[in-house]
C-alpha cells in the first residue's frame, strides 16, 4: 500500500525544452486551477485510492483522508498515516515503524500537493483530451523515462476548477485511479498536524531515517 501512495499521492525541474509540446488549451485550464488554489489556506477531503490489473481486475480499494496546505500534507488510511511537512515525510506503519525520508528531491513520485498545485509546470509534456460533461481531461506524459508512471490524466471540475480525480497509469499498465470527495478549501489546519509526533503513539515505536 506504501507503492500506492508514494506513486499517487514530486515532479523534477522545469523543462523550458517542452513548453512547446504542450496544448494551450491544456495550459489554459492548468493555469486556472493553479491561481484558484493559491487562494486557500488549507484543504481537507475524503479520497479512494483503487488500484486495478492491467486485466481491468479490481486489486485494492482505499478509503482515506487528507489534508493539504501549500507544501505541506497529511494522509491517513485506516492505521497507516504519511506526515509531510515539505522539507521531511514520516510513514507511520500503524503499529510500531516509522520512516522518515526527506522529501522526493528527484520528481520520481507524484505526492498529493502536487497532484493539486502547479505540478503541470514540471517535467512533462500534457494535453486536453475531453471536455466533456463536468471534466476536463488533460493526459500527462513524464519526459523523464525513470519515473516509476507512465501517464497520468487527472481531471479537472469544471465548477470547482481543481483536480478531484487522477488516474495513473505504471509501467507495466496497471491503473491506480484517485478520487476526492467532501472537499473542504477553506479549512484551518495547524502546522503541527504535518509532523509526527512520537509522544502521541506508543513508546516502542522505532523511527528510522
Amino acid at each position: 500500500m506504501k507503492r500506492i501512495f508514494t506513486l499517487i499521492v514530486g515532479l523534477a525541474m522545469v523543462v523550458s525544452s517542452t513548453s512547446a509540446q504542450n496544448d494551450a488549451n491544456a495550459k489554459k485550464i492548468l493555469d486556472a486551477v493553479s491561481a484558484r488554489l493559491k487562494t486557500y489556506k488549507g484543504i481537507t477531503a475524503g479520497f479512494n485510492l483503487v488500484s486495478k490489473s492491467r486485466a481491468g481486475k479490481v486489486n485494492n480499494n482505499v478509503p482515506g483522508r487528507i489534508s493539504i496546505k501549500g507544501n505541506k500534507y497529511y494522509i491517513k488510511q485506516g492505521r497507516t498515516e504519511i506526515f509531510s511537512d515539505g522539507n521531511k515525510t514520516w510513514n507511520y506503519n500503524g503499529n510500531d515503524e516509522v520512516t522518515v525520508n526527506t522529501v522526493d528531491a528527484d520528481g520520481q513520485t507524484l505526492t498529493p500537493q502536487k497532484l493539486l498545485t502547479n505540478f503541470y509546470d514540471k517535467d512533462f509534456t500534457y494535453k486536453l483530451v475531453s471536455s466533456a460533461g463536468n471534466y476536463n481531461e488533460i493526459q500527462m506524459v513524464p519526459t523523464d523515462k525513470r519515473k516509476n508512471f507512465k501517464q497520468v490524466n487527472v481531471f479537472v471540475d469544471k465548477s470547482k476548477m481543481m483536480i478531484t480525480k487522477a488516474r495513473v497509469l505504471d509501467k507495466s499498465n496497471n491503473t491506480i485511479e484517485f478520487n476526492l470527495s467532501n472537499i473542504n478549501t477553506a479549512a484551518n489546519i495547524p502546522d503541527h498536524t504535518f509532523v509526527f509526533n512520537k509522544n502521541k503513539y506508543k513508546k516502542n515505536i522505532e523511527v528510522i531515517e
